[in-house]
């Protein structure tokens, strides 16, 4: 089965989007939207010291991601405005993967496929370790969903009741790379992001509870991935930015019927 390329495709589709989907629901309760683009610029920047050190692309992904992070949070406590740093950190990431890209000499580099994606391309190692940073990452959500969620809500509650918002934050970081560097031959570095938040932001209109929410935006991840591939194999169109298309519309289309439901009303 794993020898058909578009059975693995959408495999590492959905191997992303169960872990993306839930993880941006936090995303999108904290206001981390732009941190996640943030860390997800820093990614090519990883890409280029991999190569350059001749290691695994995923760690140098990883890597960058947590260092991007621990950027940000030195930053910030030092009196910086988050926002600033934040635009700072991502577009000098960004432009120094590009740049350190360039200057590596005897090694071919696909940019493209690093910046948005090559999903039809994956092969057994790279499903597994898709599927194994997707585990990690559901794992440290499910063992701290009820710290992460109160952390998220009322950090005063949190303080008093022995959860520490800092350690939240960390799990939630830590989450944040992973998925990231997993997320990378998917839909690469320019629409990583895209993943956490447009799923998460469509289960919204329809999730009753904060659990509904982070299920409905699992399934439609899921049904994104799906329909991404057939759309993309039907006009043969590139299959990552698809993907988000199809994802940009069910956002649009549950948007429209919650408004057709209020006029109702």
């Amino acid at each position: 089965m794993l020898d058909d390329f578009l059975v693995r495709a959408a495999l590492a589709g959905l191997g992303v989007v169960l872990a993306a989907a839930p993880l941006g629901c936090f995303v999108i309760w904290r206001r981390m939207a732009y941190f996640g683009d943030a860390t997800a610029h820093a990614a090519i920047l990883g890409v280029a010291l991999a190569l350059g050190f001749e290691i695994s692309i995923f760690v140098g992904v990883l890597a960058t991601a947590v260092g991007m992070s621990l950027c940000l949070n030195l930053l910030s406590e030092r009196g910086h405005s988050y926002d600033a740093s934040l635009g700072v950190l991502a577009h000098s990431a960004l432009a120094a993967g590009l740049v350190a890209v360039s200057l590596l000499g005897g090694v071919r580099v696909d940019l493209m496929a690093f910046l948005f994606g090559d999903i039809l391309a994956v092969d057994k190692g790279e499903l597994a370790v898709i599927w194994t940073g997707g585990a990690i990452v559901v794992s440290l959500l499910v063992w701290r969903w009820n710290a992460l969620l109160t952390a998220t809500l009322n950090p005063d509650l949190a303080h008093a009741s022995g959860i520490s918002p800092r350690r939240s934050d960390l799990v939630l970081t830590l989450a944040l790379a992973v998925t990231i560097a997993v997320a990378l031959k998917v839909v690469g570095a320019l629409l990583i992001s895209s993943l956490l938040i447009i799923p998460a932001a469509t289960a919204r209109v329809a999730a009753s509870t904060p659990e509904a929410m982070a299920v409905i935006a699992a399934l439609l991840g899921a049904g994104a991935v799906i329909g991404g591939l057939w759309v993309s194999f039907q006009l043969d169109s590139p299959t990552g930015p698809t993907i988000v298309c199809v994802a940009a519309a069910a956002f649009a289309a549950g948007n429209i019927v919650q408004g057709l439901r209020g006029a109702a009303r």
